[in-house]
């Protein structure tokens, strides 16, 4: 497995934007109501970039062979690398589409309700920030070191995830 590019997560976030950009205008021309944003959006994000994070700071010893742990099981460890990726590329989706929400209601600023739906879509933005960030950190943790010689036996050339 390559390891997740920042381009990619960026393309994807900008992706995601313009589709909650215009999930925002569709739901509004064909309802006539804004689109909800709930508080709770940005609640879960935060719980699972903390759920990342305790997990990151669990296998770590145990995958930098600490002394008096016993190794992560490689099956663990790959299968910590992909949750690590599908974490990344989530929070990349999902805090693009928070923020092109946060965008369409920029206008509506000095009302109430778009004042609360910018400021609460921004919270979950943010909180997918972290996902990612804690995301990217495990996905590095996992990673297998090269090997000394400077032959690399993936045969892509890239770094190696897993244990």
């Amino acid at each position: 497995m390559k390891p997740t590019s920042v381009r990619l997560l960026c393309a994807l976030a900008v992706l995601a934007a313009a589709g909650g950009w215009a999930l925002t205008h569709i739901v509004e021309s064909l309802s006539g109501r804004y689109l909800p944003v709930p508080w709770t959006t940005a609640a879960a994000l935060a719980l699972l970039a903390i759920a990342l994070l305790i997990w990151a700071l669990m296998v770590r010893p145990r995958l930098r062979h600490a002394p008096n742990t016993r190794p992560l099981d490689p099956l663990v460890a790959a299968r910590t690398a992909a949750l690590a990726m599908a974490a990344s590329r989530t929070g990349a989706i999902v805090g693009g589409v928070y923020l092109g929400i946060a965008a369409s209601f920029v206008g509506r600023w000095a009302q109430d309700s778009g004042r609360e739906r910018v400021i609460t879509a921004l919270l979950a933005a943010l909180a997918a920030a972290a996902v990612i960030a804690v995301a990217l950190w495990l996905e590095h943790l996992c990673r297998l070191p090269q090997p000394r010689d400077g032959s690399d036996d993936t045969g892509s050339g890239g770094a190696r995830l897993g244990a």
